[in-house]
């Protein structure tokens, strides 16, 4: 199931905000509360964090457009592989052993 992100409240008599900068992009995995786009204004400047773990889909708008309270600015899909801590790596071959000095 797709998760809404919308733009919040973003102050008193603030009612649209520019998209500064995307931190996360379709297809790179999301954690809660973790910031995935950044909003300017005149009054303020305030990142939009996740409402849920899982794998950054579509961005609905890009940097620079102009977007009202409460619009949906992108989709966060489940990803059971997103929200997991990220595998240990591939166990890399043994450093070879110093030579012998003759």
């Amino acid at each position: 199931m797709a998760i809404e992100v919308k733009v919040p409240v973003l102050g008193e008599s603030v009612n649209e905000a520019t998209i500064g900068q995307w931190l996360k992009q379709p297809g790179e995995p999301v954690k809660l509360d973790e910031p995935i786009a950044s909003l300017e204004t005149d009054k303020v400047a305030i990142d939009v964090n996740a409402p849920a773990a899982g794998v950054m889909g579509q961005q609905l708008f890009q940097v620079g457009d102009n977007v009202s309270v409460g619009a949906l600015l992108a989709m966060i899909e489940d990803g059971a592989a997103a929200a997991a801590p990220a595998a240990a790596p591939a166990a890399a071959a043994p450093a070879p052993a110093p030579a012998a000095a003759p």
